[in-house]
């Protein structure tokens, strides 16, 4: 299970293949019904969150009542394999992060640069050997648009408009082509302060496939790295 800020998603693996895959949020009851009724019996359950606690409590209790499993959580690490955090308090950096990176290093054993366009985009830079070199958290589109929204008073409109990189001829794509420049041009900069041999571009998360085709510097998409890293994780467990 994959719990982010706004809504969670699950897979179902069997026999190292995934065998279904869902979305639920906990107010509503069609997606929880299909979770609940994923598997009549599970051997394990693997979770990454980034929830709060009281969140956290209710998903095990909510595990716990359909199947006889204790979740378990994954939690960011000093180290995981041969992967190596930077943070003085590691246990301080989303495991969501984490796992994103020790999916795409189970990928790729080169230098890598790991994009996760969420609720919030982040940025992360892991050496050949497996030093996470540091990161980057900004705001995701959703969360630029609210700010504008909430903190201007004359920025308003009710048309639609895509994300893209030409000029706005309206509020409305003066917006939202203003933030896919600014989510496209933050990744860019980033590359630009790399030294050294160039990474190999990752792309996750909600809005990592429509970024990746704005910023049209090549990458690979891979929808499921925290997923896959959550994997890595669990099969490395004592």
């Amino acid at each position: 299970m994959d719990v982010g800020n706004s809504s969670a998603k699950w897979r179902l693996v069997r026999d190292g293949a995934v065998v279904t895959r869902g979305a639920y949020r906990t107010d509503d009851t069609d997606s929880l019904a299909a979770l609940l009724a994923c598997a009549d019996h599970l051997d394990d359950v693997w979770v990454s969150s980034v929830a709060g606690p009281e969140q956290e409590s209710a998903l095990q209790a909510l595990v716990t009542k359909r199947w006889p499993v204790e979740p378990w959580f994954a939690r960011t690490a000093a180290t995981t394999g041969d992967l190596r955090n930077s943070y003085a308090e590691p246990v301080r950096m989303g495991v969501d992060r984490w796992l994103a990176m020790l999916g795409a290093r189970d990928r790729n054993s080169g230098r890598l640069c790991v994009v996760d366009a969420g609720s919030a985009l982040t940025i992360d830079l892991v050496s050949a050997a497996g030093e996470h070199e540091g990161g980057y958290i900004i705001p995701g589109p959703a969360l630029m648009e609210r700010a504008l929204l909430l903190d201007t008073d004359r920025v308003r409109f009710a048309e639609d408009a895509d994300y893209t990189l030409a000029p706005g001829t309206s509020t409305a794509e003066a917006v939202r082509h203003g933030i896919a420049l600014a989510q496209a041009g933050a990744v860019s900069i980033a590359l630009e302060q790399v030294t050294g041999s160039a990474p190999a571009l990752l792309f996750c998360g909600g809005g990592g496939e429509a970024l990746m085709q704005l910023l049209d510097q090549g990458g690979q998409w891979a929808p499921e790295l925290v997923f896959e890293g959550l994997e890595v994780m669990a099969a490395l467990r004592p």
